[in-house]
């Protein structure tokens, strides 16, 4: 017999499935994972029984936390892409708990095994969203002549074979493509299937420890003495029993399951049995040099996702880039941050810190490293009703944020767009639709809880670690990894809000008449504007503005001077709450580009920068190019009271193009009349724009903190201020990767 595999045990039952009682299957599983199970299965019992497929949702929704599966589930007459489709959004309503246990016509045993092989390549060709491209099958059982992708599982979803009536010749399929094998014989036969079974792996060239052994027991004879030798002796991992009713399953719970993980346990540790998962062939391929996939510790195991990974498409790329990790960690708290970060230090690759993943920058993803992902730390809380108070996780988003404190009767400034999380935008500024009024989001803040680099964690603010507070506010992807932030929100009602399409035919004037028109405005009003290249030689602009008031007749009265800069082609103005407008998108939004930006601050729109702008614009080199006010209630805080130093700067301004070289050339002719640069937005990884982020003596404060904070720079890649080079990491697309690498950071 196989040796122990050294796989998680694995306890639950077998679910009944007699129609005459359709109610019994979910008491049964509830009452199993009430007495701490780890599974409840659901055969496919045939005619006169109910149906699996509709039973096992049924069961799902009766669970919580044990896993849900299916055992010997007949694929004919279940076209394998509807199954993939019906399995993905099993486990997603499910959290991830389903593991599908296939079994073929046992009538057509010739070819059996080629055709679960072939539902099993629709399946896993059908979850694998991370291949762009139609998935198409032309098998000798199954045609699926091209079909879009989608969705994948929540996790790895497991594909079992084998269990009653499966055709002896599906051995041989599970040995090449199953991740489980449900065992059907006993005694001396069992051991014969368990050699069999072994010597397939090893011709199909596949590591024994990759595929699971689970083994139905009658109730009546699954005692201790039965049960650990298969764990001990025979490598089954997997032990469900046939409950008929409750209390056969809370009889096995309490008088089996405890001793037997018991034994289990006591004897793994004297043999030295290392217990986990072996991962994949696939998955092992897929596998990105300069990670030590196999050290990840065990504390992050639920945490990573890697290449290979069902989950990898939906957290390989950002809003607006591909980006190609070699390993993304997604903490949920913050200890697993803390040993996600000592882990991530002993390889070598570049380390990025993704909060939303929206990030302009491309600082949050990388190609061949690691990103540790922050999206699951997304809670909030109000601390403090009297003070307005409130504690937010990096992960949140924005949208979140203000759908939390609209019933309250509350806001906090952040950017223009709910997608964005807060982590990247309130540690480098946050110029949003209330900058005027209320300021820049990190002018809000009051306390964090950092990771250091060397493990340790701290709480910063004006009392605690008051040097430390003062570069998170600005800089904070250099100095350490936010876990919460807690803020001082401010009271908002509902706003007006006001989309503008202007004849912007005078392109120089409108832009002149637009930024005066800004600076006149009082702070209550905020405005955005954005253009893009001429279209049938047209060109328009749009204005975005936001009136922090309640009242029509003052809202129109603000808005009156934009309305009149140029012939008005379309208006839109809404009285809504601030939640309607900073909003959570529908879904994650994601993208495959490369887009390069360049980004500053100006002190005022003048001629001279209208006149730059206005070619900028129509040359075509820039997509979308776009002038946020960044004045009023920003310019209240002294220049050296945070690290964002920017605070004469009426303007914050930025360019989206495709090519590098031809929207730096334009950009950089327009030097003489900007000033600093928001470097959130920035992409052009020239050393000079150091310096252009944090000016003078910021720097040289920064430069000191990073010696103290970060004295190896183990956060190089988020604009490092470090007064020594970084070391070399390849840049994607061969482009040079100087202190602004793109290879890392925190948005």
């Amino acid at each position: 017999m196989t040796a122990d595999l050294g796989h998680p045990l694995q306890l639950g039952v077998l679910l009944p499935v007699d129609a005459a009682d359709p109610g019994r299957p979910a008491r049964v599983a509830a009452r199993a994972e009430e007495h701490g199970l780890d599974l409840v299965a659901v055969p496919d019992g045939g005619d006169g029984t109910l149906e699996p497929w509709t039973l096992l949702a049924h069961v799902a929704a009766a669970t919580r936390r044990a896993a849900v599966a299916t055992l010997g589930l007949r694929t004919e007459g279940r076209p394998p892409a509807v199954l993939a489709r019906a399995a993905a959004h099993l486990d997603h309503l499910s959290g991830g708990r389903l593991a599908l246990g296939l079994a073929g016509d046992v009538a057509d045993a010739d070819g059996v095994d080629e055709a679960l092989e072939e539902v099993a390549a629709v399946l896993r060709g059908l979850w694998d969203t991370g291949d762009p491209r139609p998935f198409v099958l032309r098998g000798r059982h199954h045609v699926v002549p091209g079909t879009a992708r989608g969705p994948a599982p929540a996790h790895n979803l497991p594909v079992w074979f084998g269990g009653p009536g499966t055709a002896p010749t599906a051995l041989a399929s599970a040995a090449r493509v199953a991740d489980g094998w449900w065992l059907s014989s006993s005694g001396e036969a069992l051991s014969a299937e368990l050699h069999a079974l072994d010597s397939a792996l090893l011709a199909a060239g596949r590591d024994p420890r990759e595929v699971r052994r689970g083994v139905v027991v009658p109730v009546e004879v699954a005692t201790v003495d039965v049960l650990a030798p298969l764990v001990l002796d025979a490598g089954v991992a997997t032990v469900v029993v046939a409950a008929t009713d409750e209390a056969a399953a809370a009889g096995f719970a309490a008088d089996v399951a405890g001793p037997l993980r018991e034994r289990v346990a006591t004897v793994r540790a004297a043999r030295g049995t290392v217990v986990g998962t072996t991962r994949s062939s696939a998955v092992r391929a897929a596998r990105r040099p300069g990670i030590d996939y196999d050290a990840v510790p065990a504390a992050l195991a639920d945490a990573a996702v890697e290449p290979g990974d069902a989950g990898y498409a939906a957290v390989r790329p950002t809003y607006l880039r591909g980006g190609r990790p070699g390993l993304v960690l997604r903490p949920a708290d913050t200890a697993q941050v803390v040993e996600a970060l000592r882990w991530s230090r002993t390889q070598d690759v570049p380390l990025a810190i993704r909060s939303g993943g929206h990030g302009i920058s491309g600082r949050s993803t990388n190609d061949g490293g690691i990103v540790l992902d922050l999206s699951r730390m997304a809670a909030i809380e109000v601390l403090d009703h009297a003070t307005r108070r409130v504690r937010i996780e990096p992960g949140a988003r924005w949208g979140e944020v203000a759908a939390a404190l609209q019933p309250l009767g509350w806001a906090l400034t952040s950017g223009d767009y709910g997608g964005v999380g807060v982590g990247g935008l309130a540690t480098a500024g946050g110029i949003g639709f209330l900058v005027r009024e209320h300021g820049l989001t990190l002018d809000h803040l009051r306390a964090a809880e950092v990771v250091l680099a060397d493990g340790s964690v701290v709480r910063a603010s004006d009392a605690e670690n008051p040097d430390l507070f003062w570069g998170l506010r600005g800089a904070g992807g250099n100095l350490g990894v936010v876990t919460s932030f807690e803020f001082e929100v401010d009271e908002v009602g509902d706003v007006g809000f006001a989309q503008l399409v202007l004849d912007a035919s005078d392109t120089e004037r409108l832009l002149v008449d637009w930024g005066a028109a800004v600076e006149a405005a009082p702070r209550d009003t905020t405005a955005f504007l954005l253009m893009g290249p001429p279209r049938g030689g047209v060109m328009v602009a749009q204005v975005m503005a936001m009136v922090d008031s309640e009242d029509p007749d003052t809202i129109i009265e603000r808005l009156q001077p934009f309305a009149r800069i140029a012939p008005l082609l379309q208006q839109q103005v809404q009285l809504l709450p601030y939640s309607a407008v900073v909003s959570v998108p529908d879904q994650r939004h994601t993208s495959e580009g490369e887009p390069v930006t360049r980004t500053a601050m100006a002190e005022h729109l003048t001629p001279g920068l209208a006149a730059d702008a206005a070619r900028l614009v129509r040359s075509g080199v820039t997509t979308f190019f776009q002038i946020r006010a960044a004045g009023g209630a920003v310019h209240d805080v002294p220049r050296d009271a945070t690290a964002y130093a920017h605070r004469t700067a009426h303007f914050n301004l930025v360019a989206f193009g495709t090519d590098r070289r031809r929207l730096d050339a334009a950009w950089d002719a327009m030097a003489p009349h900007l000033d600093g640069l928001y470097l959130s937005f920035e992409t052009d990884p020239r050393p000079e724009r150091v310096a252009e982020a944090f000016p003078g003596a910021t720097l040289e404060r920064l430069r000191e903190l990073k010696r103290r904070y970060d004295p190896q720079d183990v956060f190089r890649h988020n604009v490092s201020v470090a007064d020594r080079p970084a070391r070399a990491v390849p840049a994607r697309d061969g482009a040079a990767q100087g202190p602004l690498g793109v290879a890392g950071g925190s948005a």
